[in-house]
């Protein structure tokens, strides 16, 4: 029986010098320099915005990349999970919601949990984690709790 995280593994490309077990990252998305490359499809299988995580190393070919001068190797990568505040009621192992951005509060120190630029508003995500109590209070007086989120992906509900 395989682990979720043999499941969840992506093989993709990176940049040869940096490409370590351990190593995390997030990927930015398709440059213009990729447009005209013969393996790009297998750069672009990652989710733009997504951190991801090294877990493993292929054969070690190198191919030549535009953006990386020593070219790129096959790595296996999973995605991490994204730490973001969501209200109280919400925060239970294992329940799916459509994740919406609420708060336009842009000078409150916890806007970047409440707003994670990893997920886009209408996203399914999952509660993986319930980690605890936020680092402040909110300045609005909403309730909420800390937690890992991961994406469930647009086709299923």
């Amino acid at each position: 029986m395989k682990n979720s995280e043999d499941v969840n593994k992506v093989i993709t490309l990176c940049g040869k010098s940096w490409a370590k077990i351990g190593v995390e990252f997030m990927f930015m998305g398709e440059s213009e320099e990729c447009k005209n490359c013969k393996i790009r499809k297998t750069c672009l299988r990652l989710k733009q915005g997504s951190k991801y995580k090294i877990v493993g190393l292929r054969d070690g070919t190198v191919q030549p990349c535009p953006l990386h001068d020593e070219g790129v190797v096959a790595v296996e990568v999973v995605e991490l999970p994204t730490i973001a505040l969501v209200d109280s009621k919400m925060a239970v192992e294992e329940t799916k919601f459509k994740f919406e951005k609420k708060c336009n509060k842009f000078d409150c120190f916890m806007y970047n949990l409440c707003n994670p630029i990893e997920l886009s508003n209408g996203e399914l995500v999952i509660v993986e984690k319930v980690i605890g109590e936020p680092p402040n209070k909110c300045p609005k007086g909403k309730s909420l709790k800390l937690v890992e989120l991961k994406r469930v992906g647009k086709e299923q509900s």
